[in-house]
């Protein structure tokens, strides 16, 4: 995973469990996506996947949909620690979850960073 090109909003990667250039909007993020570059049981990745959210005007995206070796999805959001407790971060959160549970994937789950 080389040819990192950063224009300040965004941070490009080519993915090799993806095909394609990659847009990590964080460093959490891009963390994420390099250790899953590296996890064998991942066998393709797509990051910020467009959900429409039933009777909700914003556009939302979820982090992550990885597709593990045995054909199950896995879902995951990144948050950094700080934000947590912030009511639109819970809402947002909250719609994720229940867009996916409603789609019938049940892993969903959030990635935090360690530090502060």
């Amino acid at each position: 995973m080389r040819n990192t090109n950063t224009n300040g909003r965004c941070t490009r990667i080519h993915s090799k469990k993806n095909d394609n250039v990659c847009r990590c909007y964080s460093d959490l993020q891009l963390k994420y996506l390099e250790r899953i570059e590296k996890d064998d049981n991942v066998v393709r990745v797509e990051l910020n996947v467009k959900i429409a959210i039933p009777n909700i005007d914003e556009a939302y995206s979820t982090d992550f949909l990885l597709t593990l070796k045995d054909g199950t999805t896995r879902i995951r959001e990144c948050v950094y620690k700080k934000q947590l407790l912030r009511p639109t971060v819970a809402k947002t959160l909250d719609l994720s979850r229940n867009y996916w549970l409603s789609k019938g994937y049940s892993d969903w789950g959030i990635v935090i960073n360690e530090k502060e």
